[in-house]
């Protein structure tokens, strides 16, 4: 396999920090693509409000989490699903053949932060499922985005608090079982794509 320097620049971020942040993991074109479809089905009032738990548990707390969401198909072909998928795709099919993760499956969804939500401290695995291995998030918010804005991630580790603002385009990808996080209060619409890559 071609060495990707992208990828790999991820994958010791991962190794080392157990987290990567990467703004050019897709092209501004595609960001556009992207945001254009999440527009559209906001505005075809397609969003649900998010829950928290899995199956059966799933429960909506607006004191814990606030975002609205929209689950992307993948089988469901058009421009944006494509351009999403293929990157992602890609990036999978590499891992798998470099660091053999066993990642089979993936979900994702769009994600949309009303003025004043937030998504309080979690772990992104449930009692009954511990399938997700990398979390990835894809910010499609405006070019300026400002610190004021707030909407921050907010990656927990031992030594140190990590705090990632939403800029557009910027991905990050962390351990799904390790590291806890939040999304801290937004004060103006915040965009993305959340989701997970799982085995078996």
């Amino acid at each position: 396999m071609e060495l990707n320097p992208l990828y790999e620049t991820i994958i010791t971020d991962l190794l080392e920090n157990q987290y990567a942040v990467c703004d050019a993991f897709f092209s501004d074109e595609a960001v556009q693509i992207m945001r254009a479809e999440l527009e559209q089905k906001l505005e075809t009032s397609e969003f649900k409000k998010s829950a928290i738990g899995n199956k059966s548990d799933e429960v909506v707390k607006e004191e814990i989490r606030g975002d609205y969401i929209f689950w992307l198909d993948e089988e469901y072909k058009n421009q944006a699903s494509e351009t999403f998928f293929n990157t992602i795709n890609d990036f999978v099919t590499y891992i798998n053949a470099t660091c053999y993760l066993g990642i089979t499956t993936k979900e994702f969804h769009y994600a949309m932060y009303p003025e004043g939500t937030f998504y309080k401290r979690h772990l992104d695995v449930f009692k009954n499922d511990t399938k997700r291995k990398l979390s990835i998030v894809c910010y499609l918010n405006d070019e300026n985005w400002q610190p004021e804005f707030g909407g921050e991630l907010v990656i927990y580790k031992p030594e140190e608090d990590i705090k990632i603002y939403p800029l557009k385009g910027r991905v990050v990808i962390f351990e799904s079982q390790i590291l806890e996080h939040e999304v801290k209060p937004v004060h103006r619409k915040r965009f993305s794509i959340t989701g997970w890559l799982k085995t078996s």
